[in-house]
């Protein structure tokens, strides 16, 4: 087996500063659905903010992976990221309700980010030219990004001659040849904390758009009225960030060997789930939408968020793991509060209460868990 030298990794403010781009365009792609019509945003846009979040997050996935494995904090990592930042602008650009008219723009950027990311892979071939396996690993890397390149590329011309989308298909090659090529690699052990607290950085960045997108609701006079939803939206983004926290902080062994992949990919969705949850209060207090479809993309936002929460418990310390009755217990938990939100619909008021019921619930349970630590040599 061929280790990467084990070396204390911490986060360098190169990639924080990286970060900042992708919540520019996390907001960008939140404000495709801010558009509605007979009640709801259309299907088509629905798809355009599906592709263009799971994109950007990938995008992150793939770098963070990178710098990961390679980052040296030096002249060719600095020129890559800040060339990606530069060309990220001109997906933000591209971020339109016209989507359509900026497609090339879009697909272009997204195309040389993503081979600049597989051309720095190569680059480290250099490095490791008496070791074939070692090779073979970095080509398995690099491979998906390539190979999404040219899918994307495609898509690009593609669309230019028959007007035909697909986006979702070069992001589904991204995913299907990651899984594929990585998991069954043992040559490359991730630094594990260091991708914990890349994750746990961006999630909080996220949560950053969030209490951004819940402002609207200390818009207005200062009455009981918008008091009471203002106090329920931010204990609602609270009592999400918390249980985030602690799973963190308490649960998650940020210490064991992994490829982490697994824990990289439950974090696409999380973030994406949470990207889903900031859009969702918003519509909660707008009345021109639907009441059904509002609480509907809630509480899905929601689930999908623990959903990802409940998986992180793989990565769990051995006295916090979650057992199978738990997980059943949460979902008949979870279930049980989509069915009192759809029955109590004309309520907003006990609607909104029922939330921060339920997402406090979930976190004083995992708090529960998390203390089940206490005494562990591992904490």
């Amino acid at each position: 087996m061929h280790l990467l030298p084990k070396v204390e990794k911490k986060v360098e403010y190169l990639e924080l500063i990286y970060d900042l781009i992708f919540v520019f365009v996390v907001g960008r792609n939140n404000s495709l659905l801010h558009h509605t019509e007979n009640g709801f945003f259309s299907s088509h846009l629905f798809l355009t903010y599906v592709v263009c979040t799971l994109a950007v997050i990938q995008i992150w996935n793939f770098t963070t992976y990178y710098i990961n494995l390679f980052g040296r904090n030096g002249v060719r990592e600095h020129v890559s990221l800040f060339a990606n930042m530069f060309f990220m602008y001109f997906i933000a650009e591209g971020t339109r309700t016209d989507w359509d008219g900026y497609y090339v723009q879009y697909h272009v950027a997204w195309a040389l980010i993503l081979l600049n990311l597989g051309i720095q892979y190569l680059l480290e071939l250099r490095h490791y030219r008496g070791d074939s396996a070692m090779c073979a690993q970095i080509r398995r890397y690099a491979l998906p990004l390539l190979a999404e390149a040219v899918a994307v590329t495609g898509a690009t011309v593609l669309f230019f001659v028959t007007g035909v989308e697909l986006s979702w298909a070069a992001i589904l090659l991204g995913f299907v040849l990651s899984i594929a090529l990585k998991s069954n690699s043992n040559a490359f052990k991730v630094d594990f904390p260091h991708l914990t607290e890349r994750a746990m950085l961006y999630v909080v960045f996220t949560f950053g758009e969030m209490i951004i997108g819940i402002s609207g609701y200390f818009e207005g006079g200062f009455t009981l009225n918008s008091l009471y939803y203002s106090l329920m939206a931010f204990l609602i983004v609270a009592a999400l960030f918390l249980a985030y926290e602690t799973l963190y902080d308490h649960i998650v062994d940020r210490e064991r060997e992994s490829n982490g992949l697994l824990y990289i990919l439950i974090h696409v969705f999380l973030v994406f789930a949470l990207n889903n949850v900031t859009v969702a209060l918003e519509f909660m207090r707008d009345t021109r939408v639907a009441l059904v479809p509002k609480i509907l993309f809630l509480t899905g936002s929601l689930l999908l968020y623990y959903v990802c929460l409940f998986l992180l418990g793989r990565y769990a310390k051995q006295r916090c793991g979650f057992r199978p009755g738990f997980i059943l217990a949460m979902a008949g938990v979870g279930v049980s509060f989509v069915v009192l939100m759809f029955v109590f619909r004309e309520w907003m008021a006990l609607n909104i209460a029922l939330t921060v019921v339920y997402v406090f619930g979930v976190f004083f349970v995992l708090r529960h868990i998390g203390k089940q630590n206490k005494g562990d040599p591992h904490t």
